[in-house]
This record gives structure tokens, C-alpha cells and sequence, in this order.
């Protein structure tokens, strides 16, 4: 499609440069060690995108980071709230507002940076980004079903009231094999960008403003994105070799992102704060690679329902060519029942769709030996009770690919809608 772009892709500033970062304590320092670590060891010279010196603008209708084109780099957080004190977590939004603000624009978290301030204090920015340009840095936020209630129920900052219906933990899926340690949590932050220590650095800070406030529950480092979200943008490959993400919705459907992305402010009246926000899902997916690079070409083919070359569906055509699932085969529908083309397309969902925004992870090796390696699945959604758990249930129960995937973290989170100037982000939920 050639419509114009959502609201949310914001004009472009060229040439923003870092003057210092954000200063302070060791609270943030072992979550960004090894990070930094990992991060700079999966960058590749070679394959890596030219590095982008625009910034995307984090005040506007919606927040960056969910139609943006997808950056190449992730590094993503979630926290709990340590505090029992509504001020204090309405203080730490709006210091992660301003915080944001400036980073994506290539500046210091704090207007003092990380060399300029008080040699008697910690600095306000800790200076790993000095000299870096934005890289199309994209700071999007989310509030989890705990952060309204805790275990027991009860209303934990006087917003329990305005919950959405549809913000609650994640059923277990079949076949999950969820660590408690990698899933939920009262807030999160996904920092995208295409240099992965720009992505670090704006967690990394973040967690230094909200020490005391909240405390780092996991992360998670991304490298290689597994989806389009632009046209602008050729399909990436995933740890299995296979293009990923070939019938994402895309930024410049518009049409598509409003029915499928945005919550509308009719949606659930309880929720009229999270109108022009969305829903974001997390999975964290491990991929059993030494097993799945055992099997055959034709196989691997017959399990996602796509050629390996060109990503086209079974059925003949190119890689955006529709898939036909009843065209017949030697042994039934040439592509397969239980493929993963047809197990999640729209037509055998009554056409939800996702906006997902994935990224592949190598976290060293497990146990046993093998990789601990996979997909860390992101997806943008207006309402998860039509557009992803019908979809996840259909795929946990039928998907010839489960056989080689272990889900280990899951979440749900809120996505509130962008920040005005002037207003920090969730500011709604608070104020209605």
C-alpha cells in the first residue's frame, strides 16, 4: 500500500549528537555490564545498518517505538514497583518522561551529563553514549497487570478501578515452560535503537533514576529485528534461517494499525485513559537450534509452510503472494495443515492481526551444552483476548514448529498513549 504514515512516525532531526549521559549510582551498573558485553559482541561491521544519526521524537500522539521502523538493536526491561507511595511512582514517570525526552533526542538523561556536574555527586547520566549520535533511539513504555492489584487483590496506588478488562497475567499456554524470573512485572521499557549501547545506555539510566522506586525484575538484549514494521524495511531472517514476519502490519496501512494496533476509546469504558495506546505481549522463546538444524531442507520447509530461499509461500509466487492452502499436494494441501503460515494466519482468525516487533537473542550457552537462543517475540495488539491468545492457543496446540520451541517468559503490559508536551507518559491514568 502507498497511504501515508500513522501519526506516530515523527519528523526526523539530523546530526543530534550526545553531550554527556546520564550520571549515577552502581544500581544500574551489573544490569548494564553484561549487556553492554553481549551487545557489542553480537554487532557485526559487515552486516550492521548504517548508523542512523535521526531521533525520533518521543512526545506525540502515540509512542515511538511500535510503528517506528523497527530499529536493529533492543534492549528491554521490566521492573517492580518497590514503593507503596502514588507520588513517588508519579514522580518516577515523570522523571523517566524527561529522561526519555532527552536521550531520544541524543542528550544526556540529565542536564548535567555524565563529565559536567558536581564533582562531589554521582553524575546524572553515566556517560557510556558520550559521542554517540540518537541511532534512532525509541524509549516505549507499558504498566502490568500488577501495578492495579497486587496478589491478594487489593488496590495498590488508587487505580484499580481503571484497569483495563483485558490487562490481566497471560494464561499458561500449552507446552510453556515459564520462568518466574523472566516473566510479568509491574512496568516495563523496550529501548530500541541501532547501536546496541544506545539501546543499554537508556535502560541502563533509567534503572539509575528509579533506584529506590523500583527495582530491575529482568531484562532482555535483542540483536537482528525478526519483523518489518515499514514498508521501507526488507523482511529479516530468525534463528531458523526462515524470513519472519512477511504479513506484519506495516505503518503505512493506517487503516490496518487503527483496527488492529490503537485501543479505541470505546473499547472498555473503564479504560478511556488507554484510548490511542495498545497492548504489548511479550514471549520469550527459546529455539532448540541444534535439533532443527538435524532436519531435513523439505521439512523445514513443510514446517513453517514457506521456502527457505525466497520466503514465498508453498503454494508458488513471492515471498508477499497470498498463501493458497487448499492448492493439493502428494500427501494433502501442499502447504501442510499444521504449518505455521496457516496455523496463525488472519483467515482462520477471523482476520486479527499483530503488529510484532521481535528480535533474536543468544544468551551464552545452557546446561546441556546448547545455545540458549531463540526469539524474544514482542507484539503490538489492540485487544490480546481477540488478536493473541486465539492465535497462541491455535499455535501451542497444532504448530508443527512448537516441537522445536519452549516458551520460558511471558507478560503482558499496557502501552498508554504518547506524552503531550508537558505531560509525562500514563499521566491519564493518574489524573482522570
Amino acid at each position: 500500500m502507498t497511504e501515508t504514515p500513522t501519526p506516530e512516525q515523527p519528523t526526523q532531526k539530523r546530526g543530534l549528537s550526545r553531550r554527556g549521559l546520564v550520571g549515577g549510582t552502581a544500581a544500574a551498573a551489573g544490569l548494564a555490564a553484561g549487556a553492554f558485553v553481549a551487545g557489542r559482541a553480537t554487532a557485526s561491521e559487515g552486516d550492521a545498518p548504517a548508523r542512523r544519526t535521526d531521533a525520533f521524537s518521543f512526545r506525540g500522539e502515540h509512542q515511538a517505538g511500535i510503528t517506528t521502523p523497527a530499529q536493529d538493536r533492543l534492549h528491554f526491561a521490566a521492573f517492580d514497583v518497590t514503593t507503596g507511595s502514588r507520588a513517588q511512582l508519579i514522580a518516577l514517570l515523570q522523571a523517566w518522561t524527561e529522561a526519555a525526552d532527552r536521550m531520544t533526542r541524543g542528550l544526556p538523561a540529565g542536564e548535567g551529563g555524565p563529565t559536567e556536574g558536581a564533582s562531589n555527586l554521582p553524575p546524572d547520566d553515566t556517560g557510556e553514549a558520550i559521542g554517540l549520535p540518537a541511532s534512532g533511539l525509541t524509549i516505549t513504555f507499558g504498566f502490568g497487570p500488577s501495578l492495579f492489584r497486587d496478589e491478594q487483590g487489593r488496590d495498590r496506588f488508587g487505580i484499580a478501578d481503571r484497569q483495563p478488562a483485558a490487562l490481566r497475567t497471560l494464561p499458561h499456554f500449552p507446552a510453556d515452560m515459564l520462568d518466574p524470573e523472566r516473566s510479568y512485572g509491574d512496568l516495563c521499557v523496550q529501548a530500541c535503537a541501532d547501536d546496541p549501547q544506545v539501546a543499554v545506555h537508556a535502560i541502563r539510566n533509567l534503572a539509575r533514576i528509579g533506584f529506590g522506586t523500583v527495582a530491575v525484575r529482568w531484562s532482555q538484549l535483542g540483536f537482528g529485528r525478526t519483523s518489518t514494521t515499514s514498508t521501507s524495511q526488507s523482511t529479516p531472517r530468525n534463528l531458523f534461517g526462515f524470513k519472519d514476519g512477511t504479513a506484519n502490519v506495516k505503518a503505512e496501512e493506517p487503516a490496518a494499525v487503527e483496527k488492529h494496533v490503537w485501543v479505541g476509546a470505546e473499547d472498555d469504558a473503564k479504560a478511556a485513559w488507554l484510548a490511542g495506546g495498545s497492548y504489548l505481549v511479550t514471549r520469550r522463546i527459546n529455539m532448540h537450534i541444534e535439533t532443527w538444524d538435524r532436519q531435513p531442507l523439505g521439512d523445514q520447509e513443510g514446517f513453517v509452510g514457506r521456502t527457505k530461499a525466497s520466503g514465498a509461500p508453498l503454494s508458488g509466487g513471492q515471498e508477499h503472494s497470498e498463501p493458497d492452502f487448499e492448492m493439493p499436494g502428494s500427501e494433502g494441501p501442499v502447504i501442510p495443515v499444521d504449518a505455521h503460515v496457516r496455523v496463525v494466519h488472519p483467515d482462520f482468525h477471523q482476520g486479527a492481526r499483530m503488529l510484532r516487533r521481535g528480535y533474536n537473542f543468544v544468551d551464552g550457552s545452557n546446561p546441556l551444552g546448547g545455545l540458549d537462543a531463540g526469539l524474544f517475540f514482542i507484539a503490538f495488539v489492540r485487544d490480546p483476548d481477540t488478536h493473541f491468545i486465539p492465535i497462541q492457543n491455535a499455535m501451542a496446540k497444532s504448530d508443527a514448529l512448537m516441537e522445536y520451541l519452549k516458551v520460558t517468559g511471558s507478560a503482558l503490559f499496557a502501552a498508554p498513549p504518547g506524552a503531550a508536551a508537558g505531560e509525562y507518559v500514563g499521566q491519564a491514568l493518574f489524573e482522570a
